[in-house]
Protein backbone atom coordinates (compact mmCIF):
# COMPACT_ATOMS: atom_id res chain seq x y z
CA UNK A 1 0.00 0.00 0.00
CA UNK A 2 1.41 3.49 -1.11
CA UNK A 3 0.45 5.35 2.23
CA UNK A 4 2.43 8.13 0.23
CA UNK A 5 0.08 8.47 -2.34
CA UNK A 6 -2.75 8.48 0.32
CA UNK A 7 -1.61 11.13 2.85
CA UNK A 8 -0.67 13.60 0.01
CA UNK A 9 -4.11 12.72 -1.57
CA UNK A 10 -5.18 14.02 1.76
CA UNK A 11 -3.03 16.97 2.00
CA UNK A 12 -4.19 18.65 -1.27
CA UNK A 13 -7.80 17.87 -0.66
CA UNK A 14 -7.58 19.15 3.05
CA UNK A 15 -5.79 22.18 1.00
CA UNK A 16 -8.31 22.47 -2.32
CA UNK A 17 -11.66 22.44 -0.08
CA UNK A 18 -10.30 24.93 2.51
CA UNK A 19 -12.72 27.16 3.70
CA UNK A 20 -15.92 25.33 1.44
CA UNK A 21 -18.80 24.06 3.91
CA UNK A 22 -21.57 21.26 3.44
CA UNK A 23 -25.42 21.55 4.48
CA UNK A 24 -24.14 20.79 8.17
CA UNK A 25 -21.87 23.55 8.57
CA UNK A 26 -19.12 21.48 8.80
CA UNK A 27 -16.00 21.32 6.46
CA UNK A 28 -16.71 19.68 3.04
CA UNK A 29 -13.28 17.84 3.92
CA UNK A 30 -15.54 15.78 6.19
CA UNK A 31 -16.94 14.14 3.22
CA UNK A 32 -14.18 13.57 2.06
CA UNK A 33 -12.66 11.90 4.36
CA UNK A 34 -15.10 9.38 5.21
CA UNK A 35 -15.52 8.30 1.54
CA UNK A 36 -11.56 7.59 1.60
CA UNK A 37 -12.31 5.46 4.53
CA UNK A 38 -15.10 3.34 2.92
CA UNK A 39 -12.93 2.38 0.64
CA UNK A 40 -9.88 1.68 3.12
CA UNK A 41 -12.56 -0.70 4.63
CA UNK A 42 -13.07 -2.54 1.44
CA UNK A 43 -9.36 -2.76 1.03
CA UNK A 44 -9.03 -0.75 -1.78
CA UNK A 45 -5.48 0.50 -3.66
CA UNK A 46 -3.60 3.34 -2.56
CA UNK A 47 -4.94 4.88 -6.04
CA UNK A 48 -8.89 4.42 -5.78
CA UNK A 49 -7.98 5.85 -2.18
CA UNK A 50 -6.61 8.57 -2.90
CA UNK A 51 -9.46 9.19 -5.80
CA UNK A 52 -11.97 9.31 -2.88
CA UNK A 53 -10.02 11.82 -1.49
CA UNK A 54 -9.74 14.04 -4.58
CA UNK A 55 -13.14 13.01 -6.45
CA UNK A 56 -14.53 16.70 -5.93
CA UNK A 57 -11.73 18.07 -6.94
CA UNK A 58 -12.33 18.99 -10.52
CA UNK A 59 -16.15 19.70 -10.13
CA UNK A 60 -16.35 21.54 -6.62
CA UNK A 61 -12.67 23.68 -6.67
CA UNK A 62 -12.10 23.59 -10.03
CA UNK A 63 -8.83 21.79 -10.34
CA UNK A 64 -7.86 20.74 -13.81
CA UNK A 65 -7.20 16.84 -14.56
CA UNK A 66 -3.82 18.01 -15.86
CA UNK A 67 -2.84 19.09 -12.47
CA UNK A 68 -4.57 15.84 -10.98
CA UNK A 69 -2.43 13.25 -12.99
CA UNK A 70 0.81 15.40 -12.79
CA UNK A 71 0.87 15.09 -9.16
CA UNK A 72 -0.86 11.35 -8.62
CA UNK A 73 -0.70 9.88 -11.59
CA UNK A 74 -2.59 8.98 -14.85
CA UNK A 75 -4.72 6.29 -12.72
CA UNK A 76 -5.98 8.76 -10.12
CA UNK A 77 -6.98 11.20 -12.88
CA UNK A 78 -9.17 8.55 -14.71
CA UNK A 79 -10.91 7.43 -12.06
CA UNK A 80 -11.69 11.39 -10.60
CA UNK A 81 -12.81 12.32 -14.06
CA UNK A 82 -15.03 8.82 -14.01
CA UNK A 83 -16.49 10.30 -10.94
CA UNK A 84 -17.07 13.92 -11.80
CA UNK A 85 -18.48 12.89 -15.17
CA UNK A 86 -21.58 11.03 -13.38
CA UNK A 87 -21.74 15.01 -12.04
CA UNK A 88 -22.32 16.57 -15.29
CA UNK A 89 -26.19 16.20 -15.75
CA UNK A 90 -28.08 18.58 -17.59
CA UNK A 91 -31.44 16.79 -17.61
CA UNK A 92 -34.76 17.26 -15.23
CA UNK A 93 -37.10 14.51 -14.56
CA UNK A 94 -37.33 10.82 -16.05
CA UNK A 95 -34.78 12.37 -18.68
CA UNK A 96 -31.85 13.40 -15.80
CA UNK A 97 -32.94 10.23 -13.83
CA UNK A 98 -32.24 7.78 -16.93
CA UNK A 99 -29.42 10.04 -17.85
CA UNK A 100 -27.66 9.37 -14.88
CA UNK A 101 -28.27 5.64 -14.69
CA UNK A 102 -27.05 5.28 -18.42
CA UNK A 103 -23.62 7.36 -17.16
CA UNK A 104 -23.22 5.08 -14.50
CA UNK A 105 -23.52 1.84 -16.33
CA UNK A 106 -20.53 3.69 -18.79
CA UNK A 107 -18.41 4.11 -16.18
CA UNK A 108 -18.65 0.60 -14.84
CA UNK A 109 -17.75 -0.08 -18.27
CA UNK A 110 -14.21 1.45 -18.28
CA UNK A 111 -13.18 0.66 -14.88
CA UNK A 112 -14.98 -1.27 -12.03
CA UNK A 113 -13.11 1.54 -9.21
CA UNK A 114 -15.48 4.17 -10.73
CA UNK A 115 -18.44 2.95 -9.47
CA UNK A 116 -17.04 1.72 -5.84
CA UNK A 117 -15.70 5.56 -5.01
CA UNK A 118 -18.97 6.69 -6.50
CA UNK A 119 -21.00 4.32 -3.97
CA UNK A 120 -18.72 5.11 -0.96
CA UNK A 121 -19.54 8.73 -2.00
CA UNK A 122 -23.27 7.99 -1.99
CA UNK A 123 -23.02 6.20 1.69
CA UNK A 124 -21.71 9.28 3.42
CA UNK A 125 -24.25 11.34 1.33
CA UNK A 126 -26.92 9.53 2.52
CA UNK A 127 -25.46 9.29 6.69
CA UNK A 128 -26.09 13.51 6.04
CA UNK A 129 -29.17 13.42 3.96
CA UNK A 130 -31.27 15.11 6.77
CA UNK A 131 -29.01 18.16 5.82
CA UNK A 132 -30.78 18.03 2.24
CA UNK A 133 -33.41 20.21 2.18
CA UNK A 134 -36.61 18.04 2.43
CA UNK A 135 -38.01 18.74 -1.11
CA UNK A 136 -34.52 16.44 -2.18
CA UNK A 137 -34.26 13.95 0.49
CA UNK A 138 -37.12 11.44 -0.83
CA UNK A 139 -36.02 11.30 -4.65
CA UNK A 140 -32.26 11.58 -3.67
CA UNK A 141 -33.25 8.61 -1.19
CA UNK A 142 -35.59 6.33 -4.30
CA UNK A 143 -32.56 6.83 -5.95
CA UNK A 144 -30.17 5.48 -3.70
CA UNK A 145 -32.30 2.35 -2.80
CA UNK A 146 -33.43 1.70 -6.43
CA UNK A 147 -30.08 2.02 -8.56
CA UNK A 148 -27.19 2.04 -6.06
CA UNK A 149 -28.03 0.01 -2.86
CA UNK A 150 -29.35 -2.80 -5.67
CA UNK A 151 -25.76 -2.23 -7.79
CA UNK A 152 -23.72 -2.89 -5.06
CA UNK A 153 -25.70 -6.19 -3.99
CA UNK A 154 -25.39 -7.25 -7.71
CA UNK A 155 -21.77 -6.70 -6.88
CA UNK A 156 -21.96 -9.00 -3.66
CA UNK A 157 -20.63 -5.59 -1.77
CA UNK A 158 -23.24 -6.60 0.57
CA UNK A 159 -20.85 -3.57 3.80
CA UNK A 160 -22.33 -1.48 1.22
CA UNK A 161 -25.81 -2.21 0.09
CA UNK A 162 -27.28 -2.99 3.49
CA UNK A 163 -25.98 0.43 4.50
CA UNK A 164 -27.59 2.34 1.45
CA UNK A 165 -30.89 0.32 1.73
CA UNK A 166 -31.57 0.86 5.19
CA UNK A 167 -30.76 4.51 4.90
CA UNK A 168 -33.06 5.16 1.75
CA UNK A 169 -35.92 3.07 3.37
CA UNK A 170 -35.93 5.49 6.23
CA UNK A 171 -36.78 8.16 3.80
CA UNK A 172 -38.80 6.51 1.25
CA UNK A 173 -41.14 4.54 3.52
CA UNK A 174 -40.62 6.45 7.25
CA UNK A 175 -43.85 4.97 8.77
CA UNK A 176 -42.55 1.55 7.45
CA UNK A 177 -39.64 1.77 8.70
CA UNK A 178 -40.21 2.75 12.27
CA UNK A 179 -42.90 -0.30 12.23
CA UNK A 180 -40.06 -2.43 11.26
CA UNK A 181 -37.67 -1.10 13.67
CA UNK A 182 -39.95 -1.66 16.39
CA UNK A 183 -41.07 -4.84 15.48
CA UNK A 184 -37.27 -5.82 15.57
CA UNK A 185 -36.19 -4.58 18.87
CA UNK A 186 -39.52 -6.60 20.37
CA UNK A 187 -38.46 -9.65 18.65
CA UNK A 188 -34.76 -9.49 19.42
CA UNK A 189 -35.72 -8.67 23.10
CA UNK A 190 -38.22 -11.64 23.67
CA UNK A 191 -35.48 -13.55 22.05
CA UNK A 192 -31.99 -12.82 23.08
CA UNK A 193 -31.87 -15.22 26.05
CA UNK A 194 -32.61 -18.33 23.60
CA UNK A 195 -30.44 -17.05 21.38
CA UNK A 196 -27.39 -16.76 23.36
CA UNK A 197 -28.10 -20.38 25.40
CA UNK A 198 -28.16 -21.69 21.74
CA UNK A 199 -24.91 -20.19 20.98
CA UNK A 200 -23.37 -21.90 24.05
CA UNK A 201 -24.55 -24.94 23.17
CA UNK A 202 -23.89 -25.15 19.82
CA UNK A 203 -19.86 -24.04 20.61
CA UNK A 204 -20.03 -26.79 23.28
CA UNK A 205 -20.87 -29.51 20.40
CA UNK A 206 -18.42 -28.48 18.05
CA UNK A 207 -15.93 -28.52 21.24
CA UNK A 208 -16.86 -31.79 22.22
CA UNK A 209 -16.58 -33.40 18.19
CA UNK A 210 -12.96 -31.79 17.89
CA UNK A 211 -13.19 -28.74 16.32
CA UNK A 212 -11.32 -26.38 17.64
CA UNK A 213 -10.37 -23.68 14.83
CA UNK A 214 -13.82 -21.91 14.81
CA UNK A 215 -15.67 -18.32 15.63
CA UNK A 216 -19.34 -17.80 16.62
CA UNK A 217 -20.61 -14.70 15.96
CA UNK A 218 -24.51 -13.16 14.90
CA UNK A 219 -25.21 -11.66 12.10
CA UNK A 220 -28.06 -9.23 12.44
CA UNK A 221 -30.95 -8.70 9.24
CA UNK A 222 -31.20 -5.29 7.57
CA UNK A 223 -34.13 -3.38 8.04
CA UNK A 224 -34.84 -2.90 4.54
CA UNK A 225 -34.03 -6.55 3.75
CA UNK A 226 -36.71 -7.78 6.73
CA UNK A 227 -39.34 -5.33 5.71
CA UNK A 228 -39.47 -6.71 2.65
CA UNK A 229 -39.55 -10.46 3.60
CA UNK A 230 -41.94 -9.15 5.85
CA UNK A 231 -44.38 -8.25 3.25
CA UNK A 232 -43.51 -11.74 1.41
CA UNK A 233 -44.63 -13.52 4.45
CA UNK A 234 -47.61 -11.72 4.73
CA UNK A 235 -46.92 -9.14 7.82
CA UNK A 236 -46.46 -12.39 9.83
CA UNK A 237 -43.56 -11.64 11.59
CA UNK A 238 -42.82 -14.91 13.62
CA UNK A 239 -43.09 -16.60 10.07
CA UNK A 240 -39.27 -14.83 10.16
CA UNK A 241 -36.17 -16.64 11.06
CA UNK A 242 -33.60 -15.04 10.48
CA UNK A 243 -33.82 -11.83 12.12
CA UNK A 244 -30.76 -12.39 14.03
CA UNK A 245 -28.75 -15.35 12.88
CA UNK A 246 -25.87 -17.41 14.25
CA UNK A 247 -22.58 -17.22 11.78
CA UNK A 248 -20.48 -20.11 12.23
CA UNK A 249 -16.70 -19.25 10.57
CA UNK A 250 -14.69 -22.48 9.99
CA UNK A 251 -11.40 -23.04 8.44
CA UNK A 252 -12.10 -24.98 5.13
CA UNK A 253 -15.45 -26.05 3.38
CA UNK A 254 -15.16 -29.87 4.67
CA UNK A 255 -15.41 -28.76 8.14
CA UNK A 256 -18.42 -26.40 6.38
CA UNK A 257 -20.38 -29.72 5.86
CA UNK A 258 -19.37 -31.54 8.62
CA UNK A 259 -20.33 -28.78 11.27
CA UNK A 260 -23.84 -28.58 9.23
CA UNK A 261 -24.09 -32.46 9.85
CA UNK A 262 -23.13 -31.77 14.01
CA UNK A 263 -26.44 -29.18 14.06
CA UNK A 264 -28.70 -31.53 12.46
CA UNK A 265 -28.23 -34.33 14.74
CA UNK A 266 -28.36 -32.36 17.80
CA UNK A 267 -30.80 -30.12 16.47
CA UNK A 268 -34.42 -30.36 14.47
CA UNK A 269 -34.28 -28.84 11.02
CA UNK A 270 -36.93 -27.27 9.62
CA UNK A 271 -38.67 -29.25 5.89
CA UNK A 272 -36.96 -27.18 2.84
CA UNK A 273 -34.97 -24.47 5.10
CA UNK A 274 -31.23 -26.15 4.18
CA UNK A 275 -29.57 -24.02 1.45
CA UNK A 276 -26.51 -25.12 0.14
CA UNK A 277 -25.24 -21.99 -1.91
CA UNK A 278 -21.36 -23.28 -1.45
CA UNK A 279 -22.36 -26.08 -4.39
CA UNK A 280 -24.61 -23.16 -6.00
CA UNK A 281 -23.49 -20.03 -4.97
CA UNK A 282 -25.82 -17.22 -5.38
CA UNK A 283 -25.69 -14.68 -8.57
CA UNK A 284 -23.42 -11.70 -6.57
CA UNK A 285 -20.82 -15.01 -5.52
CA UNK A 286 -21.95 -15.30 -2.12
CA UNK A 287 -21.32 -18.97 -0.49
CA UNK A 288 -22.72 -20.48 2.61
CA UNK A 289 -24.38 -23.40 4.06
CA UNK A 290 -28.06 -22.21 5.58
CA UNK A 291 -30.17 -24.13 7.83
CA UNK A 292 -32.81 -23.35 10.16
CA UNK A 293 -33.25 -24.88 13.49
CA UNK A 294 -35.59 -25.37 16.71
CA UNK A 295 -33.12 -24.24 19.36
CA UNK A 296 -34.90 -26.16 21.85
CA UNK A 297 -35.38 -23.33 24.05
CA UNK A 298 -38.64 -22.08 22.42
CA UNK A 299 -37.42 -20.64 19.21
CA UNK A 300 -36.51 -21.28 15.92
CA UNK A 301 -33.05 -20.16 14.70
CA UNK A 302 -30.99 -20.18 11.25
CA UNK A 303 -27.48 -20.85 11.15
CA UNK A 304 -24.68 -19.88 8.75
CA UNK A 305 -22.53 -22.12 8.22
CA UNK A 306 -18.95 -20.39 6.13
CA UNK A 307 -15.31 -20.05 6.00
CA UNK A 308 -13.61 -16.33 6.83
CA UNK A 309 -12.77 -16.46 2.95
CA UNK A 310 -16.46 -17.11 2.29
CA UNK A 311 -17.45 -14.21 5.19
CA UNK A 312 -15.02 -11.38 3.46
CA UNK A 313 -16.80 -12.15 -0.26
CA UNK A 314 -20.26 -11.74 1.49
CA UNK A 315 -19.26 -8.77 2.69
CA UNK A 316 -17.08 -7.33 0.03
CA UNK A 317 -17.89 -8.87 -3.13
CA UNK A 318 -15.80 -7.24 -6.45
CA UNK A 319 -14.08 -5.47 -4.32
CA UNK A 320 -12.27 -8.40 -2.67
CA UNK A 321 -10.91 -9.71 -6.09
CA UNK A 322 -10.08 -6.35 -7.66
CA UNK A 323 -5.89 -6.62 -7.89
CA UNK A 324 -3.48 -4.82 -10.01
CA UNK A 325 -0.44 -5.35 -11.44
CA UNK A 326 2.73 -4.13 -10.85
CA UNK A 327 3.30 -0.06 -9.83
CA UNK A 328 5.34 0.30 -13.09
CA UNK A 329 2.69 -0.48 -14.90
CA UNK A 330 -0.78 0.70 -15.86
CA UNK A 331 -2.85 -0.59 -13.19
CA UNK A 332 -5.68 -2.17 -14.96
CA UNK A 333 -8.82 -4.45 -12.72
CA UNK A 334 -8.07 -7.81 -12.73
CA UNK A 335 -11.25 -9.55 -13.97
CA UNK A 336 -10.53 -13.16 -13.48
CA UNK A 337 -13.97 -13.46 -12.78
CA UNK A 338 -16.16 -15.66 -14.80
CA UNK A 339 -19.23 -15.64 -11.85
CA UNK A 340 -19.49 -12.17 -12.12
CA UNK A 341 -21.38 -12.62 -15.66
CA UNK A 342 -24.11 -14.05 -13.92
CA UNK A 343 -25.33 -10.87 -12.58
CA UNK A 344 -26.35 -9.58 -15.81
CA UNK A 345 -29.71 -11.24 -17.37
CA UNK A 346 -29.81 -12.76 -20.80
CA UNK A 347 -31.20 -9.71 -22.27
CA UNK A 348 -28.07 -7.88 -23.16
CA UNK A 349 -27.15 -8.31 -26.66
CA UNK A 350 -24.09 -7.66 -28.51
CA UNK A 351 -24.30 -4.15 -31.18
CA UNK A 352 -21.92 -3.60 -33.80
CA UNK A 353 -20.92 -0.48 -32.19
CA UNK A 354 -20.07 0.98 -29.66
CA UNK A 355 -19.91 5.08 -28.39
CA UNK A 356 -17.86 5.62 -25.57
CA UNK A 357 -14.44 4.00 -24.88
CA UNK A 358 -14.57 0.75 -23.03
CA UNK A 359 -11.51 -0.16 -20.87
CA UNK A 360 -10.57 -3.37 -22.55
CA UNK A 361 -9.85 -5.12 -19.06
CA UNK A 362 -13.17 -4.93 -17.93
CA UNK A 363 -15.84 -8.05 -17.61
CA UNK A 364 -17.26 -8.73 -20.58
CA UNK A 365 -20.94 -8.47 -19.10
CA UNK A 366 -20.36 -4.96 -18.58
CA UNK A 367 -19.05 -4.53 -22.23
CA UNK A 368 -22.55 -6.05 -23.63
CA UNK A 369 -24.48 -3.75 -21.16
CA UNK A 370 -22.75 -1.00 -22.72
CA UNK A 371 -23.64 -1.53 -26.48
CA UNK A 372 -27.38 -2.67 -25.70
CA UNK A 373 -27.61 0.75 -24.89
CA UNK A 374 -25.89 1.96 -27.42
CA UNK A 375 -27.69 0.05 -29.71
CA UNK A 376 -31.74 1.56 -28.56
CA UNK A 377 -32.10 5.01 -28.75
CA UNK A 378 -34.95 5.03 -26.49
CA UNK A 379 -33.46 5.79 -23.51
CA UNK A 380 -37.25 5.26 -21.23
CA UNK A 381 -37.58 1.65 -22.78
CA UNK A 382 -33.78 1.07 -22.34
CA UNK A 383 -33.58 1.84 -18.64
CA UNK A 384 -36.79 0.36 -17.59
CA UNK A 385 -35.29 -2.73 -19.35
CA UNK A 386 -31.88 -2.79 -17.22
CA UNK A 387 -34.19 -2.09 -14.00
CA UNK A 388 -36.20 -4.96 -14.90
CA UNK A 389 -34.07 -7.25 -15.88
CA UNK A 390 -30.94 -6.61 -14.15
CA UNK A 391 -31.98 -5.16 -10.47
CA UNK A 392 -34.98 -6.88 -10.07
CA UNK A 393 -34.81 -10.38 -7.49
CA UNK A 394 -33.13 -13.60 -9.52
CA UNK A 395 -34.18 -17.02 -9.65
CA UNK A 396 -31.89 -20.08 -10.23
CA UNK A 397 -33.10 -22.36 -12.69
CA UNK A 398 -31.47 -25.63 -13.63
CA UNK A 399 -30.45 -27.59 -17.24
CA UNK A 400 -31.08 -31.36 -17.09
CA UNK A 401 -26.98 -31.44 -17.41
CA UNK A 402 -26.71 -29.43 -13.93
CA UNK A 403 -25.91 -25.99 -15.48
CA UNK A 404 -27.44 -22.75 -13.76
CA UNK A 405 -29.25 -20.73 -15.63
CA UNK A 406 -29.80 -17.11 -13.92
CA UNK A 407 -33.28 -15.46 -14.89
CA UNK A 408 -35.42 -12.66 -13.21
CA UNK A 409 -38.11 -13.65 -11.11
CA UNK A 410 -41.31 -14.54 -12.78
CA UNK A 411 -39.87 -15.58 -15.76
CA UNK A 412 -41.04 -18.54 -17.95
CA UNK A 413 -40.16 -21.82 -20.14
CA UNK A 414 -39.48 -19.32 -23.20
CA UNK A 415 -37.11 -17.08 -21.31
CA UNK A 416 -34.93 -19.74 -20.43
CA UNK A 417 -34.88 -21.35 -23.65
CA UNK A 418 -33.89 -17.68 -24.82
CA UNK A 419 -31.16 -17.71 -22.66
CA UNK A 420 -29.86 -20.97 -23.63
CA UNK A 421 -29.51 -20.16 -27.30
CA UNK A 422 -31.96 -17.68 -29.76
CA UNK A 423 -32.19 -20.93 -31.69
CA UNK A 424 -33.23 -23.13 -28.83
CA UNK A 425 -36.00 -20.68 -28.28
CA UNK A 426 -36.77 -20.26 -31.90
CA UNK A 427 -37.44 -24.02 -32.30
CA UNK A 428 -38.95 -24.40 -28.94
CA UNK A 429 -42.34 -26.94 -28.75
CA UNK A 430 -42.19 -28.24 -25.57
CA UNK A 431 -40.53 -28.29 -22.30
CA UNK A 432 -40.12 -30.47 -19.07
CA UNK A 433 -40.31 -29.68 -15.87
CA UNK A 434 -38.86 -31.39 -13.19
CA UNK A 435 -39.39 -34.44 -15.45
CA UNK A 436 -42.73 -33.56 -16.33
CA UNK A 437 -44.47 -32.31 -19.44
CA UNK A 438 -45.37 -28.72 -18.84
CA UNK A 439 -47.02 -25.52 -20.58
CA UNK A 440 -44.89 -23.08 -22.60
CA UNK A 441 -46.33 -20.16 -20.10
CA UNK A 442 -45.23 -21.95 -17.09
CA UNK A 443 -43.61 -19.52 -14.19
CA UNK A 444 -40.23 -20.89 -13.12
CA UNK A 445 -39.48 -21.14 -9.27
CA UNK A 446 -36.05 -21.90 -8.09
CA UNK A 447 -34.43 -25.34 -7.89
CA UNK A 448 -36.68 -26.19 -11.11
CA UNK A 449 -34.76 -28.52 -13.95
CA UNK A 450 -35.99 -27.63 -17.45
CA UNK A 451 -35.87 -29.33 -20.96
CA UNK A 452 -36.58 -27.52 -24.07
CA UNK A 453 -37.91 -29.46 -26.49
CA UNK A 454 -37.62 -28.48 -30.48
CA UNK A 455 -38.88 -29.24 -33.74
CA UNK A 456 -37.03 -27.84 -36.79
CA UNK A 457 -40.42 -26.97 -38.01
CA UNK A 458 -41.54 -24.75 -35.01
CA UNK A 459 -41.41 -20.94 -34.25
CA UNK A 460 -42.01 -18.25 -32.04
CA UNK A 461 -45.83 -17.40 -31.60
CA UNK A 462 -46.82 -13.88 -31.23
CA UNK A 463 -48.58 -14.71 -28.17
CA UNK A 464 -45.86 -15.88 -26.34
CA UNK A 465 -45.42 -11.98 -25.68
CA UNK A 466 -48.05 -12.24 -23.13
CA UNK A 467 -46.04 -14.62 -20.78
CA UNK A 468 -42.74 -13.60 -21.66
CA UNK A 469 -40.38 -11.78 -19.30
CA UNK A 470 -37.14 -10.78 -20.53
CA UNK A 471 -36.08 -8.35 -23.12
CA UNK A 472 -33.84 -10.41 -25.31
CA UNK A 473 -37.11 -13.32 -25.66
CA UNK A 474 -39.08 -10.89 -26.41
CA UNK A 475 -36.71 -9.14 -29.01
CA UNK A 476 -36.88 -12.35 -30.62
CA UNK A 477 -40.06 -13.17 -30.77
CA UNK A 478 -41.12 -9.64 -32.54
CA UNK A 479 -38.40 -10.65 -34.88
CA UNK A 480 -40.00 -13.81 -36.10
CA UNK A 481 -43.63 -14.24 -35.20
Amino acid sequence: MDFKLIDKAREFAHKAHEGKLRNNGEPYFNHLEATAKSLQELGMSASTIAAGYLHDAIEDVGIAPEIIEQEFGKDVRFIVEGVTKLGHLKYHGSDRHNESLRKLFVAMSQDIRVLIVKLCDRLHNMETLQFVPKEKQKRIAAETLEIYASLAYRLGIRKLSKKLEDLGFKYVYPQEYKEIQKLMETKRESEADALEKFKKEVAKSLGQNGLKDFKIDYRIKGLYSLYRKYLRRDKDIDKIYDIAAIRILLKNQEDCYRVLGLIHANWQPLPGKIKDYIAFPKQNGYQGLHTTVFTGFGTVVEVQIKTPEMQREAEYGIASHISYKSENKNKKLDIGLEWIRKILPAFIVKANHSSGKVGKDVPEWIRELVNYQNAHANAEETMTDIKEDFLNTRIFVFTPKGDVVDLPKGASTIDFAYSIHSDIGNHMAGVKINGKLSSLDSTLKSGDIVEILTKKNAKPHRKWLDFTKTTFAKKHIRQLS
